[in-house]
Parts: structure tokens; sequence; C-alpha cells
């Protein structure tokens, strides 16, 4: 312990540490360096004196806005760096700073690179549209050679199978009237080109159509290079396209199609001469847009990386100022306006730490006026806190995730680091699968040094904050992997040989008839005989399933002795006699007596149906038992067994509430009792009890609470006890999958 906790005083396992509310007087000059140094220890719990204010009423709301404000800056510096791929590597020289130095560095940062993204943008926006204006060139140059030379051909061709008939009374397209009027300029065909993402070519191509009433010819092809979107920084495919039409109309029609798709039109003169050297030009323009792109991407990075070297202490440090400041919202200044007034909770351990480390604020702030710490009294129940260290603290998340002990209760979290794990194990028995969860936790433990200190993404820092709850998870499920005999699902004769043989020499019957027990039982776990046997699953299912109810009743049991400490902790009689001992009655006469017959039957190797005997139990208590059952007294037993889980009930449920009322009763009729410090009715914690105003005893509250309690405890008996099935559930589940990934992937890759 002293690894964790130094020269601290042994930590109690079981219980919460001893609370003691305490008042400070700190002067306005000394209290942030006292808020900063408390924050440190992390020993010291305030309560909030300005609760009746908004945040936006409190005293250091300016300071806190400023903290946020800079928390958003460096979260945007972050980004960029991760966007960038750097790698945010802590430099080795890292001088102190303060908090107006660095709001001032910050916005100095952030202006530098929100302009040097913004010209970045620019330069890529203008170089994206040379991009796209070269490869206009290269894919339209070969439509426009081509419907050169076809179009005279084509012209004739319409002459002759349309305009030469005489009984055609119908309006020519325009296509075609701008060919009959103006042949000499290739029959009025003009053209409009540009490109388009490859995703909405279809759409495009199909409204152009619609728009032209067909009266167009759309030529496309794939670009030949992929294009950088500059938002969203990704490659994306376009096509490069040609629309040959006729007529003004058509054209406004097209352009404004054009722009709804987002398509970029790009001219593209007739002349080959004037295509050859725009496509020169441009190519002497993407060379030097290039290299500005270049110079400016790596001005950009080494800024950020500049940034990135501080970005961990900055945040941290950002992070700390903003939570000292939240916690001076939460004091208040006294009536001469010099002094803040705080009040909180802490360990009594810790009374010695806080003064020393109050008595350094005010030295390291040169205040003339000490800092007063004293305790007081106080009326409402302290806080709960355990000490945890490294190893103990993914536990006592666990628990406090399902709720947290009540100030001075038994810890659950300590039963937690060894019941966890292995009910873990029980589902993922096999000692294969555990040596590679071991030899994961070994990494992260080995390294913890190095990886503390790192900034590590959520998954990872899961992993890193469990990693002795993954040793134990992989110790214990080596443990019962060994006793399930399982080894990537393949069974080892590890402790000897097999207690069974072959009927014959072939053991050509041994998956139908079976084998002959001719030794001693396996001495550890599973006999390997077992896999592969017509037998294996119901061995398997039968064993798992009654090792999953015994676990289930344990646990149960478990926590009900958790209960009775409890109640013996806080001299709370009555709930030692009307709920500890019905509900251990309740309990053990039912599924204590399961588990027992399944005991008696593992060691008697009986054939009796405990279904049957469990089920008839309730409905025919008197009948004989015959074949099933297991031992002498049986039937008599299982009467006496049934009668007190019957009396258990009205036990839980109506002596408690009487006996508080007559106990509140004679409180208020004169006589001399003590504080009745009950786990259930806490008379301190409501705010109209009869403690604070002398009112009448609500009964019926009491009552109602008691019979909800009794009804979850006898329901939640029967549904944990069947919740604990999916032990067995998911360990077969486990067993069989790995068993399929062997056969049907492992074997078949082997040949």
């Amino acid at each position: 312990m002293d690894r964790f906790f130094g020269n601290l005083p042994p930590m109690d396992l079981m219980r919460s540490e001893t609370m003691t509310f305490v008042q400070l007087i700190i002067p306005a000059e000394s209290a942030h360096r006292a808020i900063n140094y408390l924050g440190e220890l992390g020993l010291l719990q305030f309560r909030d004196l300005n609760a009746e204010k908004s945040p936006f009423q409190r005293i250091f709301v300016n300071q806190v806005k400023r903290c946020a404000e800079m928390s958003r800056k460096l979260r945007f510096f972050e980004d960029q760096i991760n966007k960038a791929g750097l790698m945010s590597s802590p430099s080795v020289l890292q001088t102190d700073i303060y908090l107006e130095d660095l709001e001032i560095q910050l916005a100095e940062h952030e202006h530098e690179l929100i302009e040097m993204n913004s010209n970045s943008e620019k330069l890529r926006q203008s170089y994206n549209e040379l991009l796209e204006f070269k490869i206009v060139l290269q894919k339209a140059c070969r439509f426009l050679v081509s419907s050169h030379g076809n179009a005279f051909s084509e012209e004739r061709e319409l002459e002759e199978n349309v305009f030469s008939n005489g009984d055609y009374i119908e309006t020519p397209f325009l296509f075609e009237q701008e060919m009959r009027h103006a042949p000499s300029d290739q029959s009025g065909l003009r053209f409009i080109s540009g490109i388009i993402c490859k995703s909405k070519v279809l759409r495009f191509e199909r409204m152009l159509f619609r728009a032209t009433r067909g009266n167009m010819l759309f030529n496309h092809a794939l670009a030949d290079e992929q294009i950088m979107d500059p938002i969203s920084t990704e490659m994306v495919e376009k096509i490069v396209f040609v629309v040959f039409f006729s007529g003004e109309q058509a054209r406004t029609k097209i352009l404004k199609i054009c722009d709804a798709f987002g398509a970029n039109c790009y001219p593209v003169p007739e002349d080959i001469s004037k295509q050859r050297q725009i496509t020169s030009e441009v190519s002497s323009r993407l060379a030097d847009l290039e290299a500005t792109l270049d110079a400016g991407i790596r001005h950009r990075n080494k800024a950020l990386a500049s940034v990135g070297g501080h970005l961990t202490k900055w945040m941290d440090m950002v992070r700390r100022e903003k939570a000292v400041y939240d916690t001076l919202n939460m004091l208040n200044f006294d009536v001469t306006k010099k002094c803040l007034v705080g009040e909180g909770w802490c360990p009594i351990f810790a009374k010695t730490q806080i003064q020393e480390a109050l008595q350094r604020a005010t030295f390291d702030s040169s205040s003339q006026v000490g800092i007063i710490f004293h305790s007081m009294d106080a009326l409402e129940s302290p806080p709960t806190y355990f000490r945890t260290n490294s190893f103990t603290s993914p536990y006592q998340e666990i628990v406090d995730a399902y709720g947290v002990a009540r100030y001075q209760e038994a810890n659950p979290a300590v039963y937690t680091t060894i019941i966890f794990p292995f009910l873990f194990a029980v589902m993922f028995g096999d000692w294969g699968h555990g040596i590679c969860l071991l030899l994961g936790a070994l990494v992260l433990i080995a390294r913890q040094s190095k990886l503390s200190t790192q900034r590590l993404g959520s998954f990872m820092e899961m992993l890193f904050g469990g990693r002795y709850v993954l040793l134990l998870m992989s110790l214990f499920s080596i443990y019962c992997g060994l006793i399930y005999n399982e080894f990537f699902s393949v069974p080892y004769h590890i402790f000897g040989p097999s207690a069974y043989k072959c009927r014959d020499n072939s053991c050509r019957d041994a998956h139908t008839i079976g084998l002959v027990k001719y030794r001693e039982p396996y001495p550890f776990g599973v006999d390997p005989s077992w896999r592969g046997s017509r037998s294996e699953l119901p061995f398997l299912n039968s064993l798992k399933m009654k090792m999953s109810i015994l676990l289930g009743v344990v646990h149960m049991n478990l926590g009900i002795l958790l209960s009775y400490f409890n109640a013996r902790f806080f001299g709370n009689s009555l709930d030692i006699r009307y709920q500890f001992v019905p509900q251990m009655i309740f309990l053990n006469c039912l599924f204590g007596y399961l588990s027992l017959l399944i005991v008696v039957k593992w060691c008697t190797g009986s054939q009796a149906d405990l279904y049957h005997v469990m089920i008839y139990m309730f409905l025919s208590p008197f009948d004989n038992l015959g074949e099933n059952q297991l031992f002498w007294g049986q039937r008599p037993l299982q009467v006496v067994l049934l009668l007190l889980a019957v009396i258990a009930v009205p036990w839980m449920l109506f002596p408690k509430p009487f006996i508080l009322k007559k106990l509140h009763n004679e409180r208020f009729q004169g006589r001399t009792y003590g504080v009745l410090n009950n786990s259930e009715v806490d008379l301190e914690l409501e705010p109209d009890s009869a403690r604070q105003h002398h009112e009448e005893f609500n009964f019926s509250e009491v009552f109602v609470h008691q019979m909800i309690h009794s009804i979850e405890f006898v329901l939640g008996s029967v549904s944990n006890t069947a919740s604990y099935l999916r032990l067995w559930a998911l360990s077969l589940a486990h067993s069989e999958l790995s068993t399929v990934f062997y056969e049907k992937v492992l074997l078949l890759a082997w040949g």
C-alpha cells in the first residue's frame, strides 16, 4: 500500500472513510492557490453555497468563460493536428507560462492558423479549377475533333432522310432548324464543356434531355485523376462532359442545370493551336500552384507541430484553471468582501494534509493573513469516500456505476475484485484464450509508466485503466479452461491418461455405443474423452448449468450477509431480526436446498430428476418421491423447508412497520429512547419528518415501502437465480463458437 498511498494511514477496505464537516475562511489574495493545491490533493468536497444563483450571476463567471474559450481553441488545434496526421509528442523543454500569456498565445496561434487555412483553401480551389480545366481540355478535344469530321455527313444524311419527305408537316427540332439555317457554321451547332461528380452524371444527363426535349448530344468521359474536395479533403471521381445543342434558349437552360448540379463549366476553343497553347499555360500555372501549396502545407505542419508539443500541458492547465474557478464560484464572500468562505467534507485522516496545503498556499501567495480551517457540526449525512489505487479503482467504478454505497456501509467493491473476473472466466473458460488475454494484460502492465504519460484514445484508455482487471480475468480464464479442459476448444491429456477406453482396438463404436471406464476418474477437470462423444453436450450442459446455480446462490447469500454486517455496524437490531433472518431463511429453504440436491446428486451419482423434485415440492409436497429420492428423510425435510419459506414472507413484511410506529409513538410520549438508526427509513433525511417538526408518523408510507421491498426480494430471488444461468449459456456459446472456428476454419486451412 505504501507504493500507492505513501505515508497515508492504512485504509479501511470494508467501509468508507470517516468524514468530517469543515469550514474554510480564505483571504482573497490566496484563494486561487489554496483551491489549486486542494484540487491536487483531491481530498476535500466543497458544498455549493451559491446554489440559488445561476451560472451567470456568480463572481468568477468571466474567468470561467475565458477558460471555456481557451478550451475551445485547444480542441480546434487538436482537431487540426489530427486532420494533418501529425503526432502530438510532448516537447522536451516546456517552460511554465501564466494563464494570461497563454490566452494571448492561443489567440495568436488561432488567428495564424485560420489565416493559413483560408489561404490554403483559396489556393486549393484555384488548383482544383486549373486541374479541372486541364482535364476538360484534354478530354473535350477528342469530342470536338470527332464532331468536326462527322458534321457535314450528318447534315446530308438528315436532309435526305427527313427534309426530302414532302408529307412531313410537323415542326422540326431546333437542332434541325439550326442546321438548315446556318450550314456554314456546322448547321448552328454549339457546345458547353465542363466537369461534374461521377455520382451525379446520370441524373444530370436525364435532366438535360428533358429540359431540351432531346435536342442535345451528351458526350462524357471519366477523368484520369481524382480531385480533392477542399472542404472534406476527400478525393472525388469526376466526369468530363460536352453537351452539343442548338439555340440560345437551350444554352440558358443548360447553364442553369449545370449550376444547379454543381457542375463547373470551362470554355474550350475549337482551334487546336489555341487548345495546345492554353494547355501549356495551365500546366505551368499548375506546377507553380503545386509548389506553393506544398510550401504552405510544410509551414502549416511546422506551426501545428510547435503547438502540438505543448498541447497536452496547455489542455491540462486550462482544465485545471477552469476547475479552480468553478470551485471558487461555490464559495461566498464574507461581509468585508476580503475573504472567501467555503464549506465541505473531508476524510479525518486528510486534515493534516489539507492544513499543510493551505499553509503552503498562504506562503506562496505572500499573504499577511493565514487561512482559517476548522471542523463544524452538520445535519446532513456525509458523502461516501473510498480510497482506491490503480488496482481497486476499476472495480470501484464498476460498482459505482450501479449505485454508490451509503456512508459507512460495507463496500461491495472489495468482493468484486475476485467475483467479477471469476464470473467472466466461467463464461470465457479456455486456457488458450486465457493465455492470449494474459499476454495483452502483461504488455499493458509492463508499459504502464510510458502509457500513463501519453494521451490515449477512449478505447485504449479504458483498456489501460482496467489492466489489472484483464490480468485477473486471464488468470481465472486459464484456471476455468483447465477445468473445462479446453485449449482453443481442443482437449489435452495434461493430468494423465483418460479414465475411458474403446471397446475394441478399432474404436469404430466410440461415437455411437460409447466408451468403457477402466480406471479411476480423471484427476482434474473434464476428462478429454468426453470430447466428440455422443453424450458430450448433455454432460457439459448439466455440469455448467448446475455450477451456475451454485455460484448464483453463493453470490446472493454473500449480498444478504453484507446487509447483516451493515445492520450490526449501525446497531440496527430491527434489520437483523426482521430482514436479514427471514431473507436467509427464504433463500436457502428454496434455492439453498436446490444447491444441496445438486451436490448430493454429484456425490452419489443418482439419476434423480431435480426438475421433478423442485416442481412437486410446491405442487404435491406430501407425495412419495419414488426414484427421485436422494437421501433418507427428504420428503419431511421438504415440507419443513416449504413451511419456513412461506412463514418468512410475512415475517419480512409485517413486524418492522408496526414496531417502527410503536417506537415513534413512545418516543414522543416523554419516554427516553435512543435515536433509531434505521437503514430502510431514515427520519433525518425526510424534510417533514417527526424528528424535525414532531408531525404524525407516516405509517402507510413505511408499510408500502416495506411491502415493495419484500415483494422485490421474493421475486428477485427467483429471477436472479435464473439470471445466473447466463453463465452456462455464454460458456456454452463460447465453447461451441471455438469448436466451429477450429473445425471449419483452422482444420480446413491446414488441410
